[in-house]
């Protein structure tokens, strides 16, 4: 478990490369009932591959409490498989009723981050059946700093800095919306969208393309009354620097004609 953004679903699936298990992600939701988690876990043990169950404690408490009954039958399974030379890569057991296949390389992993609203404490029965791992916040401005070198920008170090200091201020002073998102995540898709830009405008300034990506990816979500604050702490990070006009002739042209064919 940890912060949004911290590689928890990426170490899984990184691992699961590694060792040659195919891993198949599941993003939870209070819309999953015990029934599809049973097909899931059911799937996942016959075919013998990996499940990471992103966001897990967002199922609904009364879910959790037959889910768990779930995965014990899974891991009791998997205990009284035989080792050694020679054993079976697979046996059947009782699951919901059925007689399925087990197979060895079968794996259930869950994702959690305790720090967002609408999320749910795990019964102290279902935490026992995992290996908990903490995942850390990690060193946001040398990851944007290589993000931004791999782009192709100059000055990372300073660029690099700009930016995590405008997301920190976000997270700060703007208010709190559940479509916000100020975290390591949102910070590389600002960096790779400027990289696509500097790519598509070579004589541009590498302040001038960075204001006009966080412009492009920030804007249209801040509410009425935080966007003069995100205008303030833009202005104080890059002084003197105004975002260049954009050329929309030819978006405005396409978009006319895709009107005019469907008669809208």
């Amino acid at each position: 478990k940890g912060p949004a953004g911290t590689g928890k679903t990426e170490t899984v699936k990184d691992l699961g490369k590694n060792l040659g298990d195919y891993v198949i992600v599941i993003n939870c939701s209070d819309g999953l009932d015990y029934k599809s988690m049973g097909r899931m876990f059911s799937g996942l043990a016959q075919s013998g591959a990996w499940g990471c169950f992103d966001e897990f404690n967002r199922i609904n408490i009364e879910v959790l409490s037959v889910v768990a009954q779930q995965i014990l039958s899974i891991l009791s399974a998997l205990a009284s498989m035989p080792k050694g030379k020679g054993a079976s890569t697979s046996i059947e057991f009782i699951f919901e009723g059925r007689n399925i296949r087990l197979v060895w390389s079968c794996g259930i992993f869950i994702t959690m981050n305790p720090g967002y609203a609408g999320r749910t404490e795990l019964p102290d029965n279902l935490k026992s059946m995992f290996r908990p791992i903490a995942m850390v916040v990690p060193d946001s401005t040398v990851i944007a700093e290589i993000t931004l070198f791999a782009e192709g920008f100059d000055t990372c170090k300073v660029l690099a800095k700009k930016v995590f200091t405008l997301y920190s201020l976000c997270i700060q002073q703007l208010s709190k919306q559940d479509h916000y998102d100020f975290g390591l995540r949102a910070l590389i898709s600002v960096l790779r969208y400027a990289g696509g830009k500097k790519r598509a405008n070579p004589g541009m300034q590498a302040d001038e393309i960075l204001l006009l990506s966080m412009n492009d990816m920030n804007l249209a979500k801040l509410t009425s009354a935080d966007l003069p604050l995100f205008r303030g702490i833009v202005s104080d990070l890059f002084p003197g620097v105004e975002v260049p006009s954009i050329d929309y002739t030819d978006l405005k042209n396409a978009i006319n004609e895709s009107f005019q064919e469907f008669g809208l």
